[in-house]
């Protein structure tokens, strides 16, 4: 059988032949798949004159935009492959990615024009481009000779090829990982793995051609990125961009644009209910709400069912790209807490940590590992970790413990490398802090292991609170030792303003942990 052509710069360019509803609502500006494609084109033409070839790197670095769309379009339109940068890095680690990448481009929003500046000499890109195209953008303010603004590559008589044909094994991304324990890895996603995760999730989530797709979660994420939003946009449906998350603008764009699917983490999710607008809202035309980044806690999800909308969770990695366990919407109040099952494409399975051997009995701990077509074939110049990531028999190892109940659905239960041992007992952190979720007053709780001197190590809870909720330790212990094991209750908790994250959500432990120090909490009872 003849390999199938799956660019996305292909699916766009054949969208744009028919009238359809607009490809993207961009902070309030409504953009056609045809003029879409045809900036895609320039684009693309613009940067093949000044050398960009096929397996070129192009990197990314700025917020949420229609840029950032026509940077990755472009990008497969002449076969490069697309590097999104997480914005919120600082320049060390962005000096990394884009001298690891070997990025051959870069276009950079002014707003990070000064952070590229200062690493530039040690970065290998010959193409340096400055957004000048976009009102929402900081305007740029003298910038050096070295820059080509973005105009420039742009124009009519630029356009003229057709986006090259792009097969299963052809690499589309290099994806970074967010680096909370290290150095950050490119992940490398190939076109097959973000087209077969769209297969996965169009097999088991109501998504429609027409969906309409709220873009909050940052697109550099690959769950922002390619949970919906990427096939919503080539398969005819329309993408709200946003630029950043804002609460209560997210709330009104559900409801003014009718969002039919998104993307989010719990925190996200979070934050909406406790706006005052939230119980009132119109929310009736959002079927498809993923959840996933983060443990769920169960009173979030009931808190959007009395709102008739069921969070539908999933798993995975930004090297499964991204998921590979859901949980149908019918199951979200009956299977609460379960990543659900695998996805129809995707096949799982839980091991020994240590022995590596398969778990075959149910509610028994291990590692999950992965294996499938939308699976990273492994890290970008870095044989060493690939090879630790995989076994002889192709299974990802994913880091994550989990545990399978006798119905086969999965539940994650920790990173395995935040496990707490203490006293010889595993006390895996998302577990206690699922229980913390739950105690009146507290927004987000967090999770790490102390040393002690009798016990190896101790359990401390640094809790977010409601004005006026300062918990004690001793009202904590109470609570929590309602649901859990004595060796598994805090000894000591703290109260924060907020908790660290990176620009995933992801709760940044290395940063708590450094947090915690400065605090120098009371000594355990």
């Amino acid at each position: 059988m003849a390999a199938v052509d799956i660019s996305p710069a292909a699916a766009l360019h054949r969208r744009a032949q028919y009238p359809t509803a607009c490809a993207l609502v961009y902070e309030g500006h409504e953009i056609s798949a045809a003029q879409l494609s045809r900036k895609t084109a320039e684009l693309a033409a613009g940067l093949a004159v000044r050398g960009l070839r096929r397996g070129d790197r192009v990197a990314y670095l700025g917020l949420n935009s229609v840029t950032f769309f026509e940077t990755l379009l472009a990008a497969a339109h002449l076969g490069a492959v697309f590097v999104p940068v997480n914005f919120r890095l600082a320049a060390e680690e962005v000096r990394h990615i884009l001298s690891d990448s070997g990025a051959h481009t870069l276009v950079v929003e002014e707003g990070h024009r000064a952070l590229v500046e200062s690493v530039m000499s040690d970065i290998p890109a010959r193409i340096h481009v400055l957004v000048d195209t976009d009102p929402r953008c900081p305007a740029a303010t003298a910038p050096a000779a070295v820059w080509t603004p973005l105009s420039e590559l742009l124009g009519a008589d630029r356009r003229g090829t057709e986006p090259v044909a792009l097969y299963d094994d052809d690499l589309a991304a290099l994806m970074y990982t967010s680096g909370t324990t290290g150095r950050p890895k490119g992940v490398m996603l190939t076109h097959g793995n973000l087209w077969w995760n769209a297969v996965n999730v169009e097999s088991v989530v109501d998504t429609r051609p027409d969906d309409v797709n709220l873009a909050v979660a940052p697109l550099f994420h690959i769950g922002g990125l390619n949970a919906l939003t990427l096939r919503t946009l080539v398969r005819g449906g329309t993408v709200v961009v946003r630029r950043g998350f804002d609460p209560a603008q997210c709330l009104e764009d559900l409801v003014q644009h009718r969002v039919t699917t998104m993307f989010a983490v719990p925190a996200m999710y979070s934050a909406l209910t406790r706006l005052p607008g939230f119980a009132a809202a119109d929310l009736s035309a959002l079927r498809s709400a993923i959840v996933a980044g983060a443990p769920v806690p169960t009173q979030l999800i009931r808190s959007y069912e009395e709102r008739g909308i069921l969070l539908q969770q999933a798993w995975g990695l930004t090297e499964t790209a991204p998921f590979a366990c859901y949980l149908p919407a019918g199951l979200t109040a009956q299977k609460a807490g379960s990543t659900g099952v695998p996805m129809p494409y995707t096949k799982i399975r839980i091991v020994d940590p240590v022995t590596g051997a398969g778990v075959q009995d149910a509610d028994t701990r291990g590692e999950i590992c992965v294996r499938g077509p939308n699976v990273t074939p492994g890290y970008w110049n870095n044989p060493e970790a690939t090879r630790a990531a995989f076994d002889d028999a192709g299974w990802f190892h994913s880091g994550d413990i989990a545990h399978r109940d006798k119905d086969g659905f999965y539940y994650i239960v920790d990173r395995l490398k935040d496990m707490i041992i203490s006293g010889g007992e595993n006390v895996y952190p998302a577990e206690v802090e699922r229980v913390l979720a739950a105690y009146p007053g507290v927004l987000e709780a967090a999770v790490i292991g102390v040393p002690h001197p009798k016990w190896g190590e101790t359990v401390l809870a640094v809790l977010t609170c409601e004005p006026g909720t300062t918990p004690t330790l001793e009202e904590v212990r109470a609570f929590t030792g309602r649901h859990l094991a004595r060796y598994k209750l805090p000894t000591q908790v703290l109260i924060a303003e907020q908790l660290p994250r990176n620009g995933s959500g992801k709760l940044v432990k290395s940063e708590l942990r450094r947090w915690v120090e400065t605090q120098r909490p009371a000594e355990t009872p």
